[in-house]
């Protein structure tokens, strides 16, 4: 394409008089999709999830961070809709992807969802079409898996249509930073693809930073998400120094925090969960890997990591050993399922790791979560049960997984016959049958 019709596309954006589709209306497409039809922006949502489009379509919110009335409000307006019809993508001068990229049983990095997408692009897409992806992967997906595919067509990337790669920074349950306070990055196969993508999130974000290419966006998102989970099993293992050493790890985070400078706190916990912290630092490996690197720092972080819900297990055996009780006759509840507080997401919450490792020992085990009022773990079904004083004097030990902030911990402290704090929830309050991580 020429300049000057490069410049009438980056007018039509400026204008918002762009059509916009996102496909996957997941945790990340739909508060997206929201975000750019309040900007006034025809936004259309693609799923193949019927149930998903009809409740956008009537006005309804599934995920707890969109207000049902803001769902509602922009349906009515047309301003956002949703559809199972893909071949309507045609239609669209930008396609955002925000599909899921799990992870194998061999944790390798599952693309098969980005490959579906992008075919389905492949079928309508036209001269002038932007196509940004947002789901977190490795470096290198952008531009030797998804444009190959995409080029399929006849059609060339940064001449025919622009492909760029912005990560998404969804941070479920965040009241502070959304999509319109936090930075957006951007980055294309070419300048021109890059320059395109940052005008289109210009739209919805106060701040766009454009970098050098797609390969630097995507692995901006790991190396956010690898920060955390190193730091997080730095101090998951200061927690099982300091348990040696008969120390509190949280009395000495909070002194550790009075420095005012070069020293940035981190929390010990259960296990980390989410679809994001436990999943990234694998797609880095995984590339890595195949350039025959080994990454030794991040290994020994998921190797940490991933002993917590093993550690804490083994911390609420001891502590029901000491009272004479062994662990296999024993009933357990579970506070808090959810990966983080006051959300209803439990993807890879290390709750549900406890939960079976202590089942796997002929514990009775049951969870309490008013954000989760059923789960299904490993096949099995649960309820959540209710915090009543009856109910909580019938478990050996009551062991809080998860710091929501809706629960009445001092009925808990009065009501239970051993407590196992593994997020500080009871900073506050001093007991004798209280023991943290």
């Amino acid at each position: 394409m020429n300049h000057m019709e490069i410049k009438k596309i980056n007018k039509t954006i400026e204008d918002k008089k762009i059509k916009l589709g996102i496909i996957g209306l997941g945790y990340v497409g739909l508060p997206l999709a929201v975000e750019f039809a309040k900007a006034g922006i025809e936004t259309l949502g693609f799923e193949i999830s019927k149930t998903k489009v009809q409740n956008i379509n009537k006005g309804k919110s599934y995920i707890d961070d969109v207000p049902t009335q803001d769902v509602k409000k922009l349906a009515l307006s047309d301003l956002l809709k949703a559809t199972t019809k893909f071949l309507k993508l045609k239609k669209q001068d930008c396609i955002i992807i925000c599909v899921p990229t799990p992870l194998r049983k061999s944790k390798d990095p599952d693309v098969s969802y980005i490959i579906t997408a992008t075919r389905e692009i492949t079928k309508t897409l036209r001269k002038g079409q932007i196509i940004i992806f947002e789901s977190t992967t490795y470096p290198g997906t952008t531009r030797e898996l998804v444009k190959p595919i995409l080029e399929k067509t006849g059609l060339k990337a940064g001449k025919d249509f622009f492909l760029a790669f912005s990560p998404e920074r969804v941070d479920p349950g965040n009241k502070i930073y959304t999509i319109r306070n936090t930075p957006k990055v951007v980055g294309g196969i070419t300048s021109k693809c890059t320059k395109l993508a940052t005008a289109v999130y210009k739209l919805v974000a106060n701040k766009v930073i454009p970098v050098s290419n797609t390969e630097t966006a995507e692995i901006v998102k790991l190396m956010e998400n690898t920060f955390r989970a190193i730091n997080i099993a730095m101090v998951n293992e200061f927690a099982l120094m300091c348990n040696k050493l008969n120390l509190d790890i949280w009395e000495i985070i909070e002194a550790a925090s009075s420095k005012p400078f070069g020293f940035m706190p981190f929390y010990p916990g259960p296990g980390i969960g989410g679809h994001c912290i436990p999943l990234d630092p694998h797609y880095l490996r995984w590339k890595m890997r195949a350039l025959n690197f080994n990454p030794r720092f991040l290994e020994l972080a998921m190797t940490i990591n991933s002993q917590m819900p093993k550690y804490t297990t083994d911390r609420i055996a001891e502590l029901l050993n000491d009272r004479k009780k062994p662990l296999s006759t024993s009933k357990i509840l579970l506070i808090g399922l959810a990966y983080k507080s006051n959300i209803t997401d439990h993807r890879e919450s290390p709750a549900r790791d406890v939960l079976t490792l202590l089942e796997k020992t002929g514990a009775t085990v049951d969870y309490h979560d008013h954000y989760i009022p059923q789960a299904e773990i490993d096949g099995k079904k649960y309820k959540s049960v209710k915090l009543t004083m009856p109910i909580l004097r019938k478990y050996d030990c009551v062991a809080i997984m998860t710091n929501h902030s809706n629960v009445d911990y001092k009925s808990i402290v009065k009501n239970s016959k051993l407590i196992f704090d593994a997020r500080n929830a009871l900073k506050d309050i001093k007991d004798k049958k209280i023991f943290k991580l």
